[in-house]
């Protein structure tokens, strides 16, 4: 149940350092990751940029797959995601759902793609899918030092509602919760041009 950083908005215009095919540029030098749904066959990369990621606190192969059970068919109850870029996995996420409250259970993105956008399209369809399964308010925890996750939740309405001590392990590191609840899709932010 872990909220992973994620991209920050993109400044207007490429800065005066850029260069061709870099994310900062502003343009299309490069393809945007696609978006699609998680499958078995993505688990060796996600669990490659997950260590990296986060090594301290990496998950297990075992709550990936067991995740994934419950990501099909008619009584499914999570929502994971992968992104891909040029045929490399770029990011991921993944949403839970039970009894109207839905739950971000994690979210990545590769370091080159932060500040491109990419985290505020997977939490974009993150939040469809706390839609589609009927959820009337989205929870997550994030580390208290991820102040660039925590700004992109908060562009997208999620409000603290307290803390969990030490809930990052082995670290020991503490958890701000965070509350989102249901807006309609026209109270949702734009995610253009981030």
């Amino acid at each position: 149940m872990s909220s992973r950083p994620s991209s920050e908005p993109r400044t207007p215009g490429p800065p005066p350092d850029a260069v061709p095919g870099d994310p900062r540029r502003g343009d299309d030098a490069r393809p945007a990751a696609a978006l699609r749904e998680m499958r078995w066959w993505d688990l060796a990369p996600v669990l490659e940029l997950e260590r990296e990621l986060f090594p301290e606190d990496a998950w297990s192969p075992g709550m990936f797959w067991s995740e994934l059970a419950h990501a099909r068919g008619p009584s499914a109850t999570r929502r994971y995601l992968v992104a891909e870029q040029e045929s490399r996995l770029v990011g991921y996420g993944g949403l839970a759902a039970v009894d109207g409250t839905g739950d971000i259970q994690t979210i990545a993105t590769a370091r080159d793609q932060w500040g491109s956008g990419l985290g505020a399209r997977l939490l974009t369809e993150l939040l469809h899918a706390a839609t589609d399964f009927e959820c009337h308010e989205v929870l997550l925890e994030v580390r208290v030092d991820n102040l660039r996750a925590q700004r992109l939740y908060e562009r997208f309405g999620f409000e603290p509602i307290g803390f969990r001590r030490g809930y990052y392990q082995p670290g020991n590191h503490d958890a701000l919760v965070m509350r989102r609840t249901t807006q309609t899709s026209s109270e949702a932010p734009s995610v253009q041009g981030t």
